[in-house]
């Protein structure tokens, strides 16, 4: 049976019926990973053996009744900044090249409970930081619709493994566009939860206040899945909101009447691509003729989201990031006669030059004399971009926008120069800074072929309106589906 061409929820009532098991689905994609992705890069660890044994534990618990949730025996791609235990979790650095945590991340417990079969890990830009999966420490993550491009980044790797039929479903974190930016690059679907929803224990930090775990599948209907199952709240994680718990049963089905979407016309003038602004604006079109109400507006503070989450972003990763020094675990540098020479040199070797740039950067911001000047107006910045959300949902229910300025570009273009790299983010960054959800969808393909991608934004915990918007949107078009194509033409 070919069921690659299978969303996860597919797949999942695929085993629950019999016709096909998950030993049977997990060693086919195993196999797949291990021949077509060595020309994509979207995997750091492949678990074989784990995942196989995991795989017939699972069967077993289905044919006795004991696991009857949609995931249960469906593969599922962690990205590596996200606790396994006694897996290799190595955030694609060479500073946590050894490291095994002793034990799972929340979203990873859950998953485990509801059936899901973890196959792999996948690649990242180091620790997180960066747009395109150019930073790892173990190469970069190509894009599957043109392995001359980049998958996007930081969770490039899942979003690749996903577009490439690698994987039914992978998780991701988000924490300025990391989620949604590679989604709209590979053409598939993702959602950044609001701030609190999906528990951050386990969780590699890279910015604490701004990072949050979320899913990437096929379709938006298997995202509110995989995050109805990892959502939810922790006592380890002291951010994690209690007394909320997702809803999506409303979510799948009738039209958008009465529903009203915002769209922020200075999101789509200068610097935007041309065929990025029609794709979307083409969206728009049809999101009004599913019956939704479109309103225009501008949001002008947000001209200044990219200077503050890059103050706020940089100065709690320099704050996170003390904690790699050599001596309790990972990468230990050789060199040095004195303790100080085992901090300076392992630091020195085991970080890549984006996250040595973030450091310094965020180390500036902190420091005595600039404190005020830079951290303190960049935190009274996101006051005011939280506020201008507010007044926006005021007069609409979710704000519709590009997801980056491009589609993805090539391999080596930006990388060199990390303020463009930085600008890439300007559509994402103030929904982490005002800690709102997002989903991240398939809209369209540029004249060379490659996704775009269209953004929808709400009000906290908002994802069961957003995923309706979401679904009445793909139900009515294709572009979702397209992603099957390149596999299926035998390109994988």
């Amino acid at each position: 049976m070919d069921f690659y061409d299978k969303t996860a929820l597919e797949t999942g009532a695929l085993i629950k019926s019999g016709k096909i098991s998950s030993p049977e689905v997990t060693k086919a994609y195993i196999e797949k990973i291990k021949s077509a992705d060595k020309e994509i890069n979207s995997f750091v660890t492949v678990l074989e053996e784990e995942a196989l044994k995991q795989a017939e534990e699972v069967q077993a618990k289905i044919d006795k009744g004991e696991l009857n949730s949609p995931l249960a025996g469906v593969p599922v791609a962690i990205k590596d900044n996200i606790c396994t235990k006694d897996i290799l979790t190595t955030c694609s650095s060479k500073m946590l090249y050894n490291f095994k945590p002793p034990y799972n991340a929340c979203v990873v417990e859950k998953l485990k409970a509801q059936g899901a079969v973890i196959v792999g890990k996948t690649n990242l830009d180091e620790f997180a930081m960066g747009g395109s999966t150019e930073t790892s420490y173990y190469g970069v993550t190509k894009n599957p619709f043109n392995t001359n491009r980049v998958s996007g980044g930081s969770s490039g790797g899942s979003a690749a493994a996903v577009a490439a039929g690698l994987v039914p479903y992978a998780l991701g974190s988000d924490t300025g566009g990391s989620i949604r930016q590679p989604c709209s690059f590979c053409g598939v679907s993702g959602i950044k939860p609001t701030y609190g929803g999906v528990s951050r224990y386990g969780l590699v930090a890279f910015a604490s206040s701004l990072d949050q775990i979320g899913p990437i599948g096929k379709d938006i209907k298997d995202c509110a899945e995989i995050l109805k199952a990892v959502s939810g709240h922790d006592e380890r994680d002291s951010t994690s909101i209690k007394g909320f718990a997702y809803d999506f049963s409303d979510s799948f089905g009738g039209d958008l009447k009465g529903m009203k979407i915002g769209v922020p016309t200075n999101y789509f003038g200068e610097g935007l691509d041309s065929q990025v602004r029609a794709a979307v604006l083409s969206a728009c079109v049809k999101l009004k003729e599913l019956g939704a109400e479109v309103i225009e507006f501008e949001m002008p503070i947000v001209d200044y989201a990219i200077p503050a989450y890059y103050i706020i972003a940089c100065a709690e990763a320099s704050s996170n990031l003390s904690r790699y020094d050599g001596i309790k675990y990972g990468y230990r540098s050789e060199k040095g006669e004195s303790l100080l020479d085992v901090f300076f040199n392992s630091r020195s070797e085991g970080f890549g030059m984006e996250v040595k740039r973030r450091i310094m950067l965020g180390s500036f911001v902190l420091s005595s004399g600039y404190f005020d000047a830079y951290y303190k107006k960049g935190l009274q910045v996101r006051g005011l971009i939280k506020k201008s959300f507010n007044e926006a949902f005021e007069k609409c229910d979710m704000i519709l926008s590009p997801v980056a300025p491009t589609t993805a570009y090539r391999i080596g273009e930006n990388v060199s120069d990390p303020l463009k790299m930085y600008l890439g983010d300007i559509y994402t960054v103030s929904v982490n800074l005002a800690g709102i959800p997002a989903v991240s969808l398939p809209c369209g393909f540029d004249s060379d072929g490659l996704p775009i991608g269209m953004q929808l934004i709400g009000q906290s915990f908002s994802e069961a309106k957003l995923v309706k918007a979401g679904y009445a949107y793909q139900q009515a078009t294709e572009y979702h589906k397209k992603t099957f194509e390149a596999m299926k033409g035998g390109r994988f």
